[in-house]
């Protein structure tokens, strides 16, 4: 067990490193994108472990208890920045709190995970109660509602590979929980039925980009231009790559992102295929291990929060990657543990401590 988790934070800290020299390559040559980027990435990797080992030694039922306050303190926060959060490229994503700048949309997928992960783990209660009604109504309803609130109040922001993300954790968690797969097949038939309508409720910029992903020489020099940058800095890479520090792509500035969404493009570019391969496989034996902390937990709440975050992780990596090499639409996601951004770092590390102490515990509740 011990060595288990020893592992999982092995591979983290790796995770993490090659994420630095990643970012290293991107600002390096600029010296207020070097300060403004890779050290302040630096500072929050170091600060961030610390935050891993600390978390990690509080006692993982604490989270059971404390699921509905963080749930409700990222909704509060969610409506903050929509009233008063900082404009960046028209999105309003980023709130002010006590001198941190911070995404509150980071902070709602750990609170509807931890929610979700305490509903499901109570079943059993809800059902020998006649309050909560039908079972469609516990099994389905309530956690859609929960699921929902953050996800229209994120695409709002707007953004929407964030909001999309949610989509994945619910189905995946209602599933494993035990779910009537009748319930299951009809909430899957409702979402792909509600998808045309979906498309009035997007921005321009946003049905650009999905008219780009059908065909991206459509607007080669404006909504396609990433998309068209990005593929060719991962083909030119070929199997080696051009080398630390000698992506074209990169150095010349034709890649936009790169420091964020498109950083695995940089990867590609710069590592080549064998680079790319190596950080897939760094996130195959992370999620490994993490699956096996699921498989191994005594209580219901954990193995819940285990698959719930274990959904996100693998959820997130699959898009980022995907819409880099054109596989689908860009809807701007990071790399989770690579691309810059502490917000979405403290989480992941908050939610990896988490399951680290559950690893520890193992207690029958």
């Amino acid at each position: 067990m011990q060595n288990q988790n020893k592992i999982i934070i092995g591979l983290v800290i790796l995770i993490v490193a090659f994420g630095l020299l990643v970012l290293y390559s991107v600002t390096y040559q600029r010296e207020a994108l070097f300060k403004d980027i890779f050290l302040n990435q630096l500072s929050r990797a170091i600060m961030g472990v610390i935050i891993l080992f600390l978390v990690s030694n509080i006692n993982y039922r604490r989270f059971f208890d404390l699921s509905f306050f963080i749930y409700g303190a990222s909704i509060l926060f969610l409506l903050i920045v929509l009233m008063t959060g900082r404009e960046i490229l028209g999105a309003r994503r980023w709130v002010e709190f006590l001198g941190l700048n911070f995404q509150p949309s980071e902070i709602a997928k750990l609170g509807v995970v931890l929610v979700l992960a305490r509903i499901f783990s109570q079943r059993q209660i809800y059902e020998q109660n006649y309050f909560y009604g039908p079972a469609i109504i516990k099994e389905i309803f309530l956690p859609s509602i929960i699921t929902l609130v953050p996800m229209g109040l994120i695409f709002l922001q707007p953004d929407l590979g964030t909001a999309l993300l949610f989509v994945p954790i619910f189905l995946i968690l209602i599933f494993v929980c035990g779910t009537k797969i009748k319930y299951v097949i009809s909430l899957i038939t409702l979402l792909l039925l509600s998808v045309p309508a979906g498309w009035h409720f997007l921005r321009p910029y946003q049905k650009d980009r999905l008219m780009v992903f059908l065909n991206p020489n459509i607007d080669p020099l404006g909504a396609g231009y990433t998309v068209i940058q990005s593929k060719i800095a991962v083909g030119s890479g070929g199997f080696l790559g051009k080398g630390w520090l000698a992506g074209t792509q990169n150095q010349l500035n034709f890649l936009p992102e790169r420091h964020t969404d498109f950083i695995f493009s940089v990867i590609g570019e710069e590592w080549g295929f064998l680079g790319a391969m190596l950080l897939l496989l760094l996130y195959a034996a992370f999620i490994y291990y993490l699956i096996q902390i699921a498989f191994q937990a005594k209580d219901k709440f954990a193995k819940y929060l285990s698959i719930g975050f274990i959904a996100l992780l693998a959820s997130q990596i699959i898009i980022n990657i995907s819409m880099t090499i054109g596989m689908c639409p860009v809807v701007g996601l990071s790399l989770p543990l690579v691309s810059y951004g502490g917000s979405s770092m403290f989480t992941f590390l908050v939610f990896i401590a988490i399951l680290l102490n559950i690893n520890k515990k193992r207690i029958v509740f």
